[in-house]
């Protein structure tokens, strides 16, 4: 079900937010929330960046201390790393600024409410709100909003239904995660996403070694570890496995490991061992995987651990 399809949620009045902090992400949501009627009266941003980027994205709110945001906010965003949150919630508590009732959301994915304690203990409505989505900076990140799920835990089904009319107004669709599977539900985005970058990083590198001085007039390798040639090649190929995977889960599967061409894996890791071991090593362990999904025959599992051998002497 996508957000297009939920209409019966009751739509909430409109809210003076305040933003904690002035982040990627806090300013996204922050922007989502006011096109969608909503008014960001304050913000706290104390870093020359976040005072940039707030002024970029939330030209009329205020740039605020702690206390005046809490003090005028009916729905406080904290948008902060994961490692500090939980100080940031004790210091919202002893501003002393918080008014029972008052909507607080963090957008920390590992989280659910239990980190929110203090303040639900202040008579605070809690929710977790967390954009499943990466932010880098750019006007993209409050449009990339717009078709992103958030994942959504709330201490009851009021809560539920405020927190999934809020993402709804975002242009988002809310998923409901149990308390106890943030973790889990966290570790498998951080899995999907950020080791992808890793994933294609190592590829581009693998095709730099490969193409380096082979160019044709006009053709551009690069060497900043972005764009030029290897991107070229391998664009149009991971974005094809990528949607194929999205839609047909591990069946997408091609290559040496989904054919159980053990030879020509040999040969991959023979070759990856001479350009870059590290390489080799990242492409032995991602050779494993595929081999699991795609029930690979014994001859290829007798290749990746015949490399494991070696690995370890």
């Amino acid at each position: 079900m996508t957000s297009s399809g939920i209409s019966n949620w009751p739509a909430p009045a409109r809210l003076t937010v305040g933003v904690v902090s002035a982040g990627r992400v806090g300013s996204a949501v922050g922007a989502a929330l006011e096109a969608a009627g909503h008014v960001v009266g304050g913000v706290v941003a104390r870093s020359d960046r976040s005072r940039a980027r707030a002024a970029r994205l939330l030209p009329d709110s205020e740039i605020l201390e702690l206390e005046a945001v809490v003090a005028r906010s009916e729905l406080l965003v904290v948008a902060v790393p994961d490692a500090v949150l939980d100080c940031v919630v004790a210091d919202i508590a002893a501003t002393g600024a918080l008014t029972p009732g008052t909507l607080v959301a963090h957008t920390a994915g590992a989280h659910g409410i239990g980190v929110l304690a203090p303040l639900a203990e202040l008579g605070a409505t809690t929710l977790a709100l967390h954009p499943a989505m990466t932010f880098v900076d750019s006007d993209d990140d409050v449009r990339r909003l717009h078709t992103a799920c958030f994942g959504v835990t709330a201490a009851d089904e009021v809560g539920y239904a405020v927190a999934a009319s809020l993402v709804l107004e975002m242009g988002g669709e809310p998923v409901r995660v149990r308390e106890e599977a943030r973790t889990l539900y966290h570790a498998s985005l951080a899995h999907g996403a950020n080791h992808l970058v890793a994933l294609i990083s190592d590829a581009l590198d693998g095709l730099r070694i490969a193409l380096a001085g082979q160019e044709l007039p006009g053709q551009d390798l690069v060497d900043d570890r972005a764009g030029g040639l290897p991107a070229r090649v391998l664009g149009p190929l991971v974005t094809a496995a990528l949607q194929n995977t999205l839609e047909l889960g591990p069946s997408a599967l091609t290559g040496p490991v989904a054919r159980g061409d053990s030879a020509a894996l040999a040969r991959h890791l023979a070759a990856l061992d001479e350009a870059d071991p590290d390489l080799a090593g990242a492409y032995r362990a991602m050779a494993a995987r595929a081999a699991h999904h795609s029930a690979a025959p014994d001859a290829v599992w007798d290749v990746l651990r015949s490399d494991d051998r070696k690995g370890s002497r």
